[in-house]
């Protein structure tokens, strides 16, 4: 693989840009000794400025549904760009958009739209306090929900010693910056275990305005709910007068047309929704039934912003959403099959070649990791069991073979309308030598 202009890039982008990029998921943290720099992407391929072409399994971490420069999606960026770009205004794409996501979504009544995950997630918290009066909020190790400040708890791998008796887990900031008051009112529970959540409930309920937590835990990989966990989860919630508040930022339009709500029969409180909304565009929303978004009605709850509901994301929106649902949701069955391809014959793969690779998924979202565990349940098992060196050498060396599996050791791959059978082919191709290449 080519590397000479990327390498000169990095040079002029570690002078002007603080780690030569823009997240340090991207930078040299993961991808050592420096990132690539990319140029273009087409359908399901990626090409950087040395020219390398790869199969894209990374898809802009769950963006990207449709695929790179999908032509409907290109086809009314250009037709709109020429009416004006953003307005701040009430837009008629808004509202189309919106019955749209209201007539797909059987738990959402009202939308309101923002621009990322992390803006719709600090407006659910704050609708959740203001909705109960009560303050405090409880989520789960190992989900990620942003990096607002009150939540950036426990969202990242530590050493299994560090974490504390799984009836009181210690609450581990993940940044310097954080002031103790902060996050002074979150709680934290494990994941996947509903005597847990109940005894953290009979105890502090009275205390607890909203439980939030991914539809799957999408930040150590994928780790699916156990069978009937979320659905315990909603009852104990309904139990206990909490509100459950459900992040859709990775799952949402992505594993089912209405997200991990449809897949697991959920009726969730206040829902979130991100990545695949936009197709590639900064476009976020908060959703639920009418008693509770009108919390946000004039400002009783306050959620403004400038960028809100941006006009060409919208567009984007609206043109997903017809792709992925046109001949009875067919978008959204290629995708799940073709993760679950991807899934069986990896794991088939790292058997062949004796490595402890296994692989887990939830539709179209899947994620190699070097264990030897059977299956990886929680986020204590991922910290405890987890190879991130041999997953950041296996990412390298699918890179080098043409398939650009993501470097961030902790996060996961996905599958998009545009992958064919010969992307699948071709990565598994891939994925076999480097398997049989790696030290067992």
């Amino acid at each position: 693989m080519k590397t000479e202009k990327s390498a000169k890039f990095f040079d002029r982008a570690m002078k002007v840009l603080v780690e030569g990029c823009s997240s340090a998921s991207r930078g040299p943290l993961n991808y050592s000794p420096h990132p690539s720099y990319f140029k273009k992407g087409q359908g399901a391929r990626l090409w950087d400025v040395d020219d390398n072409e790869f199969i894209d399994w990374q898809l802009s971490f769950g963006c990207l549904p449709l695929g790179h420069a999908h032509p409907k999606i290109v086809e009314v960026i250009r037709e709109q760009v020429e009416n004006g770009t953003h307005f701040a205004t009430a837009l008629e794409i808004e509202v189309e958009v919106a019955e749209m996501m209201v007539a797909m979504l059987g738990h959402v009544d009202k939308v309101r739209f923002a621009n990322t995950g992390t803006e719709a997630c600090m407006t659910a918290v704050r609708m959740a306090r203001g909705i109960t009066g009560k303050r405090k909020v409880l989520k789960f190790e190992g989900h990620y929900h942003g990096w607002y400040d009150g939540l950036l708890v426990s969202s990242n791998p530590q050493p299994v010693t560090t974490l504390g008796h799984p009836n009181d887990p210690v609450r581990i900031p993940d940044s310097s910056g954080l002031t103790p008051g902060s996050w002074e009112d979150t709680l934290v529970s494990v994941w996947n275990d509903i005597d847990a959540l109940e005894r953290i409930l009979k105890i502090r309920g009275h205390e607890i305005a909203c439980v939030m937590m991914e539809g799957a835990m999408s930040n150590m990989g994928v780790i699916p709910a156990k069978d009937g966990y979320l659905k315990q989860v909603q009852e104990l919630c309904r139990k206990y007068d909490v509100l459950f508040y459900l992040d859709e930022t990775v799952t949402g339009f992505r594993v089912a047309p209405g997200g991990a709500a449809e897949l697991y029969g959920l009726q969730p409180d206040i829902v979130t929704y991100g990545k695949a909304l936009g197709q590639g565009f900064p476009v976020a929303a908060i959703a639920g039934p009418d008693h509770i978004m009108e919390s946000i009605e004039y400002g009783k709850v306050l959620h403004y912003g400038s960028h809100n509901a941006p006009r060409l994301g919208l567009y984007a929106v609206k043109a997903m959403l017809e792709e992925m649902t046109k001949d009875d949701n067919a978008g959204f069955r290629k995708i799940t099959e073709i993760g679950e391809q991807m899934t069986t014959r990896l794991n088939a793969a790292a058997r062949d070649a004796g490595q402890n690779m296994r692989v887990q998924n939830i539709g179209s979202m899947f994620h190699p990791v070097f264990t030897d565990l059977e299956e990886i349940t929680g986020y204590r098992d991922f910290c405890a069991s987890v190879d991130l060196g041999k997953y950041a050498a296996f990412a390298a060396g699918m890179r080098e073979e043409g398939v650009f599996f993501t470097g961030n050791k902790i996060l996961h791959n996905l599958s998009c309308t545009a992958h064919t059978q010969e992307d699948i082919d071709v990565s598994i191709a891939a994925a076999t030598k480097v398997l049989h290449e790696m030290p067992k």
